[in-house]
């Protein structure tokens, strides 16, 4: 009876190797044989004194936009329509300075070098993904480090640093979709917040123009929604996977009710962030709320031609991370390009 068990679970290993490929061990553990509790969980990075919280997301359905009535909405909120979403966990708050700064500093491999430590498998996987090129400047332009939101990254920047996240740690790990962070932001909620229709309570909840005094701060310091995430009104604005189109709404309604939709990005601008900033008025942190990237956010980059992973003038803009219970196959991946790498190709301008 071992010896069956163990020839069984050995061919399954070997399927799982087979179907998704050695080069990815994130997606491999994270298979939907090896489906894990959605629990709330702490993911502390090997080598490294950094950790992360990730809170579960229950699926469901909900209604994407704002409806007709609700004050200071904008054309390109509607019109509503129904979408289910799948399980997931969504980071506890915007990825830290703390975080990113392993990543694009190779902070990792110094701490091993220093040490005299050997890297993990997931290490020697992850050592291989492609950093960032040196920022010509302070990145966090004298607001704070330790503890507050990394800012200025371009959306392909936030996605590579999700594919070495995967590497990393050995769960893939990526940007939400817009219809995913909307669901997570109103946390059940039909209100123009998370908290209710009017902006009076917003200063509990988030940072913005009015309270911020003109700068981001340390991330989890406001209170959080209903799902017991923190700033999704407000401190950074936060990358989506999604290509920005004011009639994407149109066309999901046009189609029915919708599953996990995603607009995949075709060209490099324009591309969406949500939730609001420091920098925002109130209106412009409601769940609904839409913000288009634009080239300007370089403008002061002074290099030519203009860097693939910073944006210099974009100080509102971060992102926080998602793991989806099943994560996509690689044909999923392919499709929806959801890997950094098939854009590499197009950029020197990325977005």
């Amino acid at each position: 009876m071992t010896v069956h068990a163990n020839l069984a679970a050995s061919i399954c290993r070997l399927l799982v190797v087979l179907f998704f490929g050695s080069v990815q061990p994130s997606t491999a553990a994270d298979s939907v044989a090896e489906k894990p509790a959605m629990k709330p969980y702490v993911e502390t990075l090997s080598g490294v004194d950094v950790s992360f919280d990730m809170v579960p997301i229950p699926g469901g359905e909900f209604m994407l936009g704002s409806p007709s009535t609700e004050a200071n909405r904008k054309d390109d909120e509607g019109p509503q329509v129904k979408v289910k979403i799948e399980p997931f966990w969504m980071g506890k708050y915007e990825v830290t300075w703390d975080e990113y700064d392993i990543w694009s500093f190779r902070l990792d491999i110094q701490r091993r070098n220093i040490a005299g430590a050997e890297p993990t498998k997931l290490d020697a996987v992850a050592d291989a993904v492609t950093r960032p090129t040196p920022p010509y400047t302070d990145m966090t332009f004298g607001m704070g480090h330790d503890g507050y939101p990394a800012i200025c990254m371009t959306q392909h920047a936030a996605k590579m640093y999700c594919r070495w996240l995967s590497e990393k740690t050995g769960h893939f790990y990526r940007l939400p979709t817009e219809a995913e962070w909307e669901y997570a932001c109103r946390a059940g909620k039909t209100t123009a917040y998370s908290f209710g229709d009017s902006p009076d309570d917003l200063g509990d909840f988030g940072w913005y123009y009015d309270n911020s005094d003109e700068q981001y701060h340390k991330t989890g310091l406001k209170k959080p929604n209903p799902w017991g995430l923190y700033d999704m009104h407000g401190n950074v604005s936060e990358w989506v996977l999604d290509r920005y189109d004011p009639e994407w709404y149109s066309d999901i309604a046009s189609r029915g009710a919708a599953k996990s939709p995603l607009n995949v990005p075709t060209d490099m601008y324009p591309r969406i962030v949500r939730g609001g900033s420091w920098d925002d008025d109130a209106d412009g942190l409601r769940s609904a709320s839409r913000y288009a990237s634009d080239p300007e956010w370089k403008f002061q980059d002074p290099q030519i031609p203009k860097s693939i992973w910073y944006h210099t003038d974009a100080l509102h803009v971060g992102f926080r991370i998602v793991r989806p219970l099943k994560p996509p196959t690689p044909e999923e991946r392919v499709k929806l390009k959801l890997d950094p790498e098939q854009e590499i190709a197009k950029q020197g301008r990325a977005g």
